[in-house]
């Protein structure tokens, strides 16, 4: 996924060095590359996110309960 972003990315500098203002090329390469490219690549990393707060949260959740001990004997 990565490698088709760095390819559009390359493209969009491309475009942007063939506009005839600094300014233009600067919006061209924000609207035409950097924006959709952030885009795409969040919505294709929302799937690890998710997985990886489900796991901390399992992990908290795991250690939070490790001094509530049902098994421990009283104190003599």
């Amino acid at each position: 996924m990565y490698i088709v972003a760095i390819g559009w990315l390359y493209v969009t500098v491309l475009v942007a060095a063939n506009e005839p203002t600094v300014f233009s090329a600067i919006v061209s390469f924000l609207f035409y590359g950097l924006l959709p490219c952030g885009l795409l690549l969040w919505i294709a990393g929302s799937k690890g996110r998710r997985q990886r707060r489900r796991q901390q949260e399992l992990v908290a959740g795991d250690q939070a309960g490790d001094n509530d001990r049902g098994d421990a004997k009283p104190d003599q």
